[in-house]
């Protein structure tokens, strides 16, 4: 009762209509020869992976869920099945280097291909979401010796790879890390010396598993002479084979019983003076290990996208099927019936247009971002590439909980539609709802990526990154000028701005002021995105060289959900800039 079908003509759409990604790929030599037809082609396959492969493992996995014995874990029928099938479709190596043994297409393409994944298997997608990540840290990173031993297995998805960050007492506070790193027969702590791992990592994605004989797993971890907190973390690839053949001393000692993704294997991990190397300088862990985290970051913006698509389309088909009752109005031209569809009701369609206008506004601002990310990597030009790089600091931890709150939320809501089918699993809206609700957490909660936008993205630098990103939005106000959606962007882009002003004028009298409420702060800055893309929707929905291809959704779609996003759903973002703005609102301690 619970599908996916990849909306590729959608995701064309805004790719190459709205955003115009093939013009950017044309400023840059690494994409020569991309266009928009070999999008397609690429976005065509993957779909058809993700809707016939992977989506039929979904709710029977979550069901059976993942088995922890002492020789390993097994996950669920068809995982193994699925993930061959991926690795022989090319798909792991689809935007890694070139020179690293990768296709060397745009990111673009490959969040598009995770969002695919996340809407059609949450669960298993998290096995290969490390891939990319992992492989930037061993190109960027490794020592020679250690590229040539694990890049291209990484690079191709023959082993798979994790990253082992926090642990019992650490939490989110990563400068609490104890597991320790020893140095081999007196060997100075250089790239690429071996080292002796030793200690204990919890919520490990994919620590075991069934899919690839070897695992690759890159650990932070601290040496005997460190520095304290997150100045003194290392960082080592300590692989689960070693090169010789025998199996390294790293050991799964059970997984987590958990509320979603249970087709993931999290695992507590035990590390007793296993072999490994370290990656990077001493000391320098955690700055290495922040391609990966960042990388993951995106990842997970993307499964707040893919939840949302998920559940846009299956409540819509849900709600186009069941007759309930009799509309108060019906489509013109509807023949009267005993009993409407439930689609015709008024709270039902403001539900269905609520998922539908923000799955477009937050598909377009992921696509966005992905853009300026491969600017920020390949693009000629020195400068563009700071300014482009500059727009995915800002933009990364908003697309994170930004992405993931709208996706959980919206799956809830969701949920509302198929009444009490909603609470049975046969209809699959109800694992959505537990399946999404983890990407608030990991991958540094919601919470943790609210803080870092105010202290590191818009105080650390005076607001000057906040105002260079507003200027390019301003852009589309200016080309929307005298409708109201441009009116709707231009009040969101003034309120943003002197939102900025208060919290970097008051946090010099009242340093707590911006983190009580930084939550707010991201939220109105992710409502006043979502005014550009649904002004950029409607926009190109009038202008001839930008209507839809065939297959997807006619212009007149596109538009209502728009408009219903700037009438509806942007009002909410008044609630956020006035709490912004309150510096005296109490917040006192409890306890």
């Amino acid at each position: 009762m619970w599908s996916y079908t990849a909306p590729v003509a959608d995701m064309l759409h805004l790719m190459t209509k709205v955003l115009d990604a093939p013009a950017s790929w044309q400023a840059m030599p690494a994409f020569d020869g991309l266009d928009a037809d070999t999008a397609r082609e690429v976005l065509e396959q993957a779909g058809r992976f993700a809707s016939d492969v992977l989506a039929p493992t979904n709710g029977p996995g979550d069901l059976s869920g993942c088995t922890w014995t002492q020789d390993g874990v097994v996950t669920p029928d068809g995982f193994a099945a699925a993930y061959r099938t991926f690795v022989e479709g090319g798909w792991p190596a689809l935007a890694c280097a070139p020179e690293a043994g990768g296709q060397g297409l745009p990111q673009l393409l490959n969040m598009a291909l995770y969002e695919m994944l996340t809407s059609a298997n949450h669960a298993w997608m998290m096995y290969p979401a490390l891939l990319h990540g992992a492989c930037e840290v061993l190109l960027h990173h490794a020592a020679p010796e250690l590229r040539e031993r694990y890049l291209s297995k990484v690079v191709s998805g023959e082993w798979l790879a994790t990253m082992n960050l926090t642990e019992p007492q650490a939490g989110s506070d990563l400068g609490l890390v104890r597991t320790k790193a020893e140095t081999v027969g007196g060997a100075a702590a250089v790239n690429g010396a071996p080292v002796q791992i030793s200690g204990n990592k919890i919520f490990i994605s994919g620590g075991e598993h069934d899919l690839t004989d070897n695992i690759v797993h890159l650990v932070l971890c601290r040496l005997g002479d460190a520095p304290p907190g997150t100045k003194g973390l290392s960082l080592a690839i300590v692989p689960k084979v070693l090169p010789n053949g025998e199996r390294n001393a790293v050991f799964c000692d059970g997984i987590e019983k958990k509320m979603g993704i249970k087709g993931s294997a999290t695992c507590q991990m035990r590390f007793e003076r296993a072999q490994g190397w370290l990656v990077g300088d001493a000391n320098r862990g955690l700055a290495a290990m922040f391609l990966m985290m960042n990388a993951a970051r995106l990842q997970v913006a993307m499964q707040g996208v893919g939840h949302l698509e998920a559940a846009t389309q299956n409540a819509l088909r849900y709600a186009t099927e069941r007759v309930q009752m009799r509309a108060p109005r019906r489509p013109a031209g509807a023949a009267a019936t005993v009993a409407d569809p439930i689609a015709w009701h008024p709270s039902v369609r403001r539900t269905l247009l609520t998922l539908q206008a923000r799955t477009d506004a937050v598909r377009t601002l992921a696509y966005w971002t992905a853009i300026w990310l491969d600017e920020s990597q390949q693009h000629p030009n020195a400068s563009q590439r700071e300014a482009a790089a500059a727009h995915v600091a800002f933009l990364t931890p908003i697309a994170k909980a930004f992405f993931t709150e709208l996706g959980h939320r919206s799956a809830d809501e969701a949920l509302g539609i198929w009444g009490g089918y909603g609470y049975v699993h046969d209809y699959g809206i109800e694992q959505a709802v537990r399946d999404s609700r983890i990407a608030l957490i990991y991958e540094g909660t919601n919470e943790i990526q609210a803080i870092d936008l105010v202290t590191r993205k818009l105080l650390a630098d005076g607001g000057r990154s906040a105002a260079a990103l507003r200027a390019l939005l301003g852009e589309e106000a200016a080309a929307c000028e005298g409708t109201a959606f441009g009116d709707a962007l231009a009040e969101q882009l003034e309120r943003w701005r002197r939102a900025d002003a208060l919290l970097i004028d008051g946090a010099a009298e009242d340093s707590e002021w911006p983190l009580r409420v930084a939550d707010d702060y991201l939220m109105a800055v992710g409502h006043a995105l979502m005014a550009w893309a649904w002004a950029r929707i409607a926009r190109c929905t009038h202008d001839p060289a930008h209507v839809p291809g065939a297959g997807g959704r006619t212009p007149a779609q596109w538009f209502d959900a728009a408009r219903f996003g700037v009438e509806w759903l942007l009002p909410q973002a008044a609630t956020h800039w006035t709490r912004v703005g309150r510096s005296e609102s109490a917040l006192p301690f409890i306890g």
